[in-house]
């Protein structure tokens, strides 16, 4: 199956459900969100294997971030999210592995904090009084936009390479093509609403777009490090679960803080 046909796919049948249980949010969201974070952290702990990641501190440390974010909002899912830490020390102890413990737990903490806090936020986000649900779908659509438009724009344009050592085919024309239309749907999204109204949609929409393809970036060097192509093939050949929301971990965590930046709690 080509690249675009299963991105075709994957969207028409993955998008409405995504959608769908963010819209539900409570406890829908957070099983949604746990179920993924799970499998990206499989994806994330199978590149790693040669690390020695403590598998079990990982999920357990972003299945807590989650679940604080659900029960006691931002303090709970960071305090989720430190407890990784000792507990990833403690079974590392247990296990015995050779790899050295900086090495081992280290892994285990960058990937409870990149996807369990990450996603954590995407229900912190979605809590926000009165518009959080809207703010949610604006910072999903507004990628998954800029996504498909850098991806087009990049194979009819691209001429000029964005990141060449890191990931070869994204180019500057599919940046700048992606980042316009992350912009427009924000801004669409938002510019009459009490929250995030006129500039402040612009702003937001800025920082989704710089920080979105930061996170692409930030998978495709881990995947670099470790010499694979793909997190995984859950997704036929759009890859893992990891692949597809990479950019989303960064871009929900940003636009959360810039949201209550001004003023929306």
């Amino acid at each position: 199956m080509s690249s675009l046909v299963s991105r075709i796919l994957v969207s028409v049948v993955g998008l409405p459900v995504v959608l769908g249980l963010v819209y539900l949010g409570d406890w829908w969201l957070v099983g949604l969100l746990a179920i993924a974070s799970v499998i990206a952290l499989h994806e994330l702990f199978w590149m790693t294997r040669t690390l020695r990641p403590v598998v079990l501190a990982g999920y357990l440390g972003a299945l807590a971030c989650i679940l604080g974010a659900a029960l006691g909002e931002l303090d709970w899912a960071v305090a989720g999210f430190m407890a990784t830490l000792p507990l990833a020390f403690l079974l590392k102890g247990f296990g015995g592995t050779r790899q050295p413990t900086t090495i081992s737990v280290g892994i285990t903490v960058l990937g409870t904090g990149w996807v369990g806090l990450g996603l954590a936020h995407l229900l912190l986000l979605r809590d926000i009084e009165d518009d959080g649900r809207l703010a949610a779908f604006t910072v999903l659509l507004a990628v998954f936009a800029g996504d498909a438009a850098a991806y087009g724009a990049g194979r009819l344009l691209g001429r000029h390479k964005m990141a060449p050592t890191v990931s070869p085919r994204k180019t500057w024309e599919g940046f700048v093509a992606g980042s316009a239309v992350v912009i427009f749907v924000t801004w669409i999204a938002l510019y009459e609403t009490g929250f995030v109204d006129g500039w402040r949609s612009l702003v937001l929409g800025g920082v989704i777009a710089l920080v979105a393809p930061l996170g692409d970036l930030f998978e495709s060097a881990v995947k670099r490090d470790m010499d694979v192509k793909d997190s995984g093939r859950v997704l036929l050949g759009h890859g893992g679960v990891l692949d597809r929301i990479d950019a989303h971990l960064f871009a929900v965590v940003a636009a959360y803080y810039v949201i209550a930046a001004f003023g929306a709690n």
